[in-house]
């Protein structure tokens, strides 16, 4: 098959494309076709056919533009370009543009053009509504170059495409130079729209511009318009014209980095929060290998069997792993002793984590919870600290960033507990609304029952782990029941002893034994035991029940080894004759037993030792001493020190020096 110097497209065989984008007809598809121009039926194509000498017409270089067709049928086949021009442009019009107006061209890199390399550069960087009508554009002078190639001259093609579109025809023309001496592929950059500026920019004043920039960079963040008013007031106290407000705010957004107005005016929250967030995996983990322990307050009045109306807090603990609810406590207040009994609870019905996610509030970073970690962000830590609930079990404690929320993953099941039970019919009139300005119409109108609440609370969690359809990493379409069951089923749980959970119930702080009695004071109660005998004066530490401060204590050494349990002293009245005798009886007890230990060590008498001693006792040399030190009297003192001479035997002279004496050996008295 000869190609035909006239066609726009590849020949193909008949049949192959869509009628309207091929190059050859038979009369029977013309007619089908019905073109403008030409008949309806086949008989009179074929009559215009031989009118006009379709078959023996030639192109430009001699080749036929009749053939015979191939296929079953046989007959003739006519090129289009012997049809009429109102045929050709339908045909063009049908066949649409020979590239697709929506699709990119690819960028002409091999073409080593480095014009068309910039002009590329350059469209790539503008926005897409640019490019959108770039595309339509192209898609216009590709059909004028259709209707061109089609039989049509560039006059008409422009004319007809501008009739179809509504395009003026000097735009068109104007599109056409754009495209001159250009290859097809390098029409989109030079067809994009360029739209230019109103010329350069206004001048700010140096100083009239640092001190806006710096009144609008601050953290209180105040209006553009505020900070442009006073930036004026100064300029005109000054002399200085400024522009307009509009032309500060284009400055500003094009001069001063986007993150530097977040940090400046939002703070170092925002400016994080600006970044792509850390996605944490769980797959590594088994059930209650880490947990996560945190309070909420429900925004629930709730009224206590005094009368009294609070919020209730709720101390949980979720399995990181399976997002499953394991233990909670509910009180008045967010307290180490909600943590504690909420630990024991886990430590009863599940096991022993390996480690704990928590923050550093003081419920959870108390010395009775954490005690004896290095890591703690809270309280001063000491070496005599006793040693806290989870150090004490090997729970691995580690801490969250505190005021973010995204550390912890128990927080996205606080917000679904405030739809499901804070919202809850059982609620209304009890519901005080998520924060001040979302009061409900009947708020502060009913207050619920703590202990109907407490089991609307266990209704609503185990409502919470049950759901089916959950989109957590381990989930997939699960419960969190499910998921945390599949996995506690094969993982290495620790489980509590008594003793662990007795460790978990009672709460740990050091006390001084009394060092003359051996009794501890805790909390205003003193507590004794006879082994407590053996313990003055020492450092112990001292595990109790807060809730119950009339039970035995337990008493162990600072390393953790426990030593005895102390009951309480109660207080007797003063004529109490069976406290008395029980006083005596106790007394009489405590002086067996220490008699008892004193004959169990087996004591020598005095006289046994006397015997044993040696008696001979070596004579002490004194050294002599090789310095003199003289000692001079002086005054009264130094006559009487005077040796007598025979002269003061005299009876006057002992009268004198008997006076003398006395007159030394007096004192002033006042």
């Amino acid at each position: 098959m000869n190609a035909h110097a006239g066609e726009i497209l590849i020949p193909v065989l008949s049949g192959t494309l869509p009628a309207a984008q091929r190059s050859w007809y038979s009369a029977q598809e013309l007619a089908d076709m019905r073109l403008p121009g030409l008949p309806r039926a086949k008989r009179n194509i074929n009559e215009i056919a031989a009118d006009e000498r379709w078959a023996l017409k030639v192109d430009s270089q001699g080749v036929p533009l009749a053939r015979k067709r191939a296929g079953r049928g046989g007959g003739i086949e006519y090129h289009v370009s012997v049809l009429p021009a109102a045929a050709r442009a339908e045909l063009a019009k049908r066949a649409g543009p020979s590239t697709d107006a929506g699709a990119e061209i690819r960028n002409p890199i091999a073409a080593n053009d480095e014009t068309a390399s910039h002009a590329w550069q350059w469209y790539e960087r503008q926005s897409e509504k640019t490019k959108a009508e770039a595309r339509r554009r192209v898609a216009l002078i590709e059909r004028i170059v259709t209707y061109e190639q089609a039989g049509l001259s560039r006059s008409a093609a422009v004319a007809q495409i501008a009739g179809e579109t509504g395009t003026g025809s000097s735009t068109l023309w104007s599109w056409l130079r754009l495209t001159t001496g250009l290859a097809g592929v390098d029409w989109l950059p030079a067809l994009a729209p360029q739209r230019k500026g109103g010329g350069a920019n206004a001048d700010v004043d140096p100083e009239i511009w640092t001190v806006f920039k710096s009144d609008y960079l601050r953290l209180e963040k105040p209006t553009l318009a505020s900070c442009y008013r006073r930036a004026a007031e100064l300029a005109a106290t000054r002399g200085i014209a400024i522009p307009i407000m509009k032309t500060f705010q284009r400055k500003i957004e094009r001069e001063v980095d986007p993150r530097v107005i977040i940090m400046l005016r939002e703070g170092t929250e925002a400016l994080r929060r600006a970044m792509p967030s850390q996605r944490r995996s769980v797959a590594g983990l088994h059930a209650l290998e880490l947990v996560n322990i945190d309070g909420h307050k429900f925004d629930v009045f709730v009224m206590d069997d005094d009368g009294r109306i609070f919020r209730p807090i709720m101390v949980a603990i979720q399995d990181v792993m399976s997002r499953k609810f394991l233990s909670w406590r509910i009180g008045e207040v967010e307290s180490a002793i909600q943590t504690r009994l909420a630990f024991a609870d886990l430590f009863r019905d599940f096991g022993i984590p390996k480690g704990c996610l928590l923050d550093n509030g003081r419920a959870f970073a108390s010395k009775w919870i954490t005690g004896g970690a290095l890591t703690r962000f809270r309280f001063k830590i000491r070496e005599e600290d006793p040693t806290g609930l989870l150090p004490a079990l090997g729970i691995n404690p580690h801490w969250a960033t505190p005021y973010r929320g995204q550390s912890k993953p128990i927080e996205r099941g606080f917000r679904d507990l405030c739809d499901s039970i804070a919202r809850h019919p059982a609620m209304a009139g009890a519901y005080t609304g998520n924060k001040p300005d979302a009061k409900p119409e009947n708020y502060g109108s009913k207050a619920i029952p703590v202990e109907d609440f407490k089991r609307y609370v266990a209704k609503g969690i185990a409502a919470h782990n049950a759901q089916i359809g959950r989109r957590t990493e381990m989930a997939n379409g699960r419960s969190f029941d499910q998921v945390f069951a599949e996995s506690y089923a094969i993982a290495p749980i620790g489980k509590a002893t008594p003793e662990q959970l007795r460790l978990a119930l009672l709460a740990g702080e050091n006390r001084r034994v009394n060092r003359q009695t051996g009794h501890i004071e805790l909390m205003g109660n003193r507590y004794w035991a006879p082994d407590m005998g053996a313990l003055y004066g020492q450092t112990v530490t001292v595990r109790f029940d807060p809730d119950d401060l009339h039970q035995p204590i337990h008493v162990y050494d600072l390393a953790g080894h426990y030593l005895c349990s102390p009951d309480i002293i109660h207080d007797t009245g003063f004529q109490d004759v069976a406290a008395a005798k029980a006083r005596a009886k106790q007394e009489a007890t405590w002086r067996r037993s220490v008699r008892e230990a004193a004959h169990m060590e087996q004591l020598l008498s005095p006289q046994e030792v006397a015997s044993i001693l040696p008696d001979n006792f070596a004579e002490i040399s004194l050294p002599e001493p090789s310095v003199i030190r003289p000692i001079r009297h002086r005054g009264m003192s130094a006559a009487t020190l005077k040796p007598r001479s025979e002269a003061s035997e005299r009876p006057q002279d002992q009268i004198m020096d008997q006076f003398s004496n006395a007159v030394a050996h007096l004192r002033l008295i006042d």
